[in-house]
C-alpha cells in the first residue's frame, strides 16, 4: 500500500502546536444508553454532549435500529428529520439520501471515520452497508467541508461499528419474512485486562420482487430482483498505559443485487465495501491528546448485464494526525489529513489517481450561556487545486431549557472521475460544486421533552450537469445553480410510559434557472412514531409520508404523494431473549421512490434476538 503523502506536508503538520480531545473515529460510550443527551464526535471531530453543540445532529442508537426491524440503512435514515430517500427497487437496490434537499452524492458517508465511497460514481453504496454491524449512527446536518473536506455539502452520515467492553458478551438474531427475506447475525464483544475486542458477522438475503413494474419499459423483465449480502467487522484495542492506546479496525460487506437493465437477462451488480485502519491515541500532556490514524477504504463494483460487463474500483488511502489541546479558554483541534485516491476502471481512464493534503482547525468555547464553534479547513488537491472552507456556529441559552442557535458555513463537492475522464463523455476542466449555507434554530429541552425548529438556506453553485450540444457532443459542465430553503420541526417526548418521536419538513428544493423542483424531493415530508410498553410487550406504530415529487429535472414525470403505516411488536422472553415482529406498509400502499420502480407492498417479518 503506497501512500505518496508529501513528507514536507507531514513535517509542517508535526511542527504545529496541535490540540484536540479525541479522534474522529473514536466511538464514545454507547450513546443509546444516554438517550436524550448522548456524546457525539462527528460535529467537531471530537466528543461533545448533544446539549452543548451548535450544530444540528441526530444520534440513532443500536436499540432503536434493532426495534425498527427494517432491512436497509436507507430505511432507517428515511425516518430521521431532514432526510428523504430514493430506492430503485427493494432493500438491496441502489439507494440515495437527500439530506436537507441536496443531491444524493452531496452527503459524505463515513464508516468509523473512513471514507468508503466510489470516486468514480461520487457516492457511497448505502445498500451495501448492513445494519447488523452498526453500533450507532450520527447524522450531522449542514455544510461540513470545513471539518471533512470534499462532498459534505448537505452534511455527514457517520456509521460506527460495534466495540466491546466488560465481560465477554455474545449477541445474535435471526428473522424471516415476506419475499423470502432472511437475516442472521452473531457476534461477541468484551474486554480482558488491557484488551478490548468485538467481532460481528452476518448474512441477509431476499428473493425480492420485480424491480420494474411497467411491461412497456425497455428494461422490463418479469423476474424477481433479490439480493444476497454477507458482512463482517472486527475491532481490537490494547491500552499500553493510562496515556497510550493502540487499536485496529476492519469492516467488510459484499452485496450481490439483481436488477433489470436488459430484457431477458439476469442483470446483477456485485459491490464490495471494505475498510481497515490502525490508530494510536496518546496523551502527551495533561492538556494535549494526539491521535494518528492510518487506513484504507475501498469500493469495488462489478456489473453483469446483457450489454456486457463493467467494473469500477476505488481505493482511498487515508492518513490523519489530529491533536486536541485544552486551552485556558476553550479547546482547539488541529489536524493534518492526507487522502490518496486511486481507481481502476473498465474502460480505462486517462487519469486514475489524485492526492489531497488538508489542514483543519476547530476552536470550541463554552462560557454559559454562550457556546461558540469555529472551523477552518484548507484542501490542496492535485486534481482541482486549493479550496478553503469555513463554518461558524453560536448558541445562546436562556430561560428554562431554551437555546437559540445560528450557523453559517461553506462547502464543496469534488467532480468525480467519471465527470472528468470517462472516455468520450467527460470534461477535465470541471470545477468543484460550491455551497453557502446558513441556518437558525430554536431548541427546547426539559426532562424527557426535546423539541427543535430549524430554518435553513443553502445556495449551491457550479452544479455539474450532463448535456449535449447541437452536434451531439455530450459532456458534463458547471452550468446549474440551486437554492434549498426549508423548515424542519422535530420533537421527542415521553408521556407516562409511552415514547413519541416525530418530525416534519417543509422544503423548497429549486433549480434557480427554471424554478423547477429538484428530482425525487418532496416539498412536504414527515414521520412520526410511538412506542407503548405493556407487561413483557412493547408495541410500536409509525407513519412516513411525503407529498408529490418529480423524477426528472423538467418536472414532467410526476410521482404521487404517499403515506405508509408500519407496526412493530417486541416480546421479552426473559432478560436477554426477545421475539420481534414487524408489519410494513400495512395498508398495501402503491407508491414510488424512483419513477418506474416497484416498492414493497404489505409485508411481515418475524424473528428472535439475543442481546445481553
Amino acid at each position: 500500500m503506497s501512500h505518496r503523502f508529501p513528507v514536507g506536508a507531514v513535517g509542517i503538520a508535526i511542527a504545529l502546536p496541535f490540540v484536540s480531545s479525541t479522534a474522529i473515529a473514536q466511538a464514545p460510550p454507547d450513546p443509546a444508553a444516554a438517550t436524550l443527551d448522548p456524546v457525539v464526535v462527528t460535529a467537531a471531530r471530537g466528543p461533545q454532549r448533544l446539549s452543548d453543540m451548535t450544530a444540528d445532529v441526530t444520534v440513532i442508537g443500536r436499540d432503536e435500529i434493532a426495534r425498527a426491524g427494517v432491512q436497509s440503512l436507507a430505511e432507517v435514515l428515511q425516518r430521521q428529520p431532514g432526510i428523504q430517500i430514493s430506492m430503485s427497487g427493494g432493500a438491496g437496490s441502489t439507494s440515495a439520501v437527500y439530506l436537507r434537499g441536496v443531491n444524493g452524492n452531496q452527503t459524505l458517508v463515513l464508516i468509523d471515520g473512513m471514507r468508503v465511497g466510489s470516486a468514480t460514481a461520487g457516492a457511497t453504496a448505502l445498500e451495501a452497508i448492513p445494519l447488523d454491524l452498526i453500533d450507532h449512527i450520527e447524522i450531522l446536518r449542514g455544510p461540513a467541508s470545513s471539518l471533512y473536506g470534499a462532498d459534505a455539502v448537505g452534511g455527514v452520515i457517520q456509521v460506527f461499528t460495534r466495540r466491546g467492553d466488560g465481560a465477554p458478551a455474545f449477541n445474535g438474531s435471526a428473522s424471516y419474512g415476506t419475499y423470502g427475506t432472511g437475516q442472521a447475525t452473531a457476534g461477541v464483544g468484551g474486554s480482558s485486562g488491557a484488551w478490548r475486542y468485538a467481532i460481528q458477522g452476518g448474512y441477509q438475503g431476499s428473493r425480492g420482487f420485480n424491480a420494474i413494474g411497467n411491461p412497456a419499459d425497455f428494461s422490463y423483465n418479469p423476474d424477481r430482483d433479490g439480493y444476497d449480502r454477507g458482512n463482517a467487522s472486527a475491532n481490537l484495542s490494547y491500552r499500553i498505559s493510562a496515556e497510550h492506546e493502540i487499536a485496529a479496525q476492519y469492516y467488510y460487506s459484499r452485496l450481490s443485487n439483481r436488477f433489470d437493465a436488459s430484457p431477458g437477462y439476469d442483470d446483477r451488480t456485485t459491490t464490495t465495501v471494505e475498510s481497515f485502519a490502525l490508530s494510536s491515541t496518546d496523551r502527551l500532556a495533561s492538556f494535549w491528546l494526539s491521535r494518528l490514524d492510518l487506513g484504507q477504504g475501498s469500493d469495488d463494483s462489478v456489473s453483469q448485464t446483457g450489454f456486457g460487463n463493467s467494473g469500477f474500483r476505488t481505493r482511498q488511502n487515508q492518513l490523519t494526525w489530529q491533536n486536541d489541546l485544552t486551552l485556558p479558554v476553550g479547546a482547539l483541534s488541529l489536524a493534518y489529513v492526507g487522502l490518496d485516491e486511486k481507481i481502476s476502471t473498465d474502460p480505462a481512464f486517462p487519469v486514475s489517481s489524485r492526492r489531497t493534503n488538508s489542514f483543519v482547525g476547530v476552536y470550541q468555547v463554552r462560557v454559559d450561556p454562550h457556546t461558540l464553534q469555529a472551523n477552518l479547513r484548507f484542501d490542496d488537491s492535485s486534481q482541482y487545486g486549493g479550496r478553503t472552507t469555513g463554518a461558524l456556529g453560536y448558541a445562546y441559552a436562556f430561560g428554562e431549557g431554551w437555546r437559540a442557535l445560528v450557523n453559517a458555513g461553506t462547502a464543496f463537492k469534488a467532480p468525480t472521475f467519471n465527470d472528468l475522464y470517462y472516455p468520450g463523455f467527460a470534461n477535465p476542466r470541471l470545477a468543484p460544486e460550491t455551497a453557502r449555507n446558513a441556518d437558525v434554530a430554536l431548541d427546547y429541552a426539559s426532562g424527557t421533552l426535546l423539541a427543535r425548529a430549524t430554518v435553513y438556506r443553502n445556495e449551491v453553485k457550479n452544479l455539474i450537469v450532463f448535456g449535449c450540444d447541437a452536434d451531439f457532443n455530450c459532456a458534463p459542465n458547471n452550468v446549474a445553480k440551486a437554492t434549498l430553503t426549508g423548515l424542519t420541526v422535530q420533537a421527542q417526548a415521553d408521556w407516562r410510559t409511552i415514547s413519541f418521536k416525530g418530525s416534519l419538513d417543509f422544503l423548497r428544493p429549486e433549480d434557480d434557472a427554471t424554478g423547477n423542483q429538484l428530482p425525487r424531493r418532496a416539498r412536504q415530508y414527515g414521520s412520526a412514531s410511538a412506542l407503548v410498553p405493556w407487561e413483557a410487550w412493547q408495541f410500536g406504530a409509525e407513519i412516513v409520508a411525503a407529498s408529490a415529487r418529480y423524477d426528472d429535472a423538467a418536472n414532467t414525470r410526476r410521482m404521487g404523494g404517499y403515506a405508509l403505516v408500519n407496526l412493530t411488536a417486541n416480546y421479552a422472553l426473559d432478560k436477554h431473549w426477545s421475539l420481534t415482529m414487524r408489519a410494513d406498509n400495512v395498508l398495501d400502499k402503491h407508491y414510488e421512490l424512483a419513477a418506474g420502480y416497484n416498492t414493497a407492498g404489505a409485508s411481515v417479518f418475524g424473528g428472535v434476538r439475543y442481546s445481553p
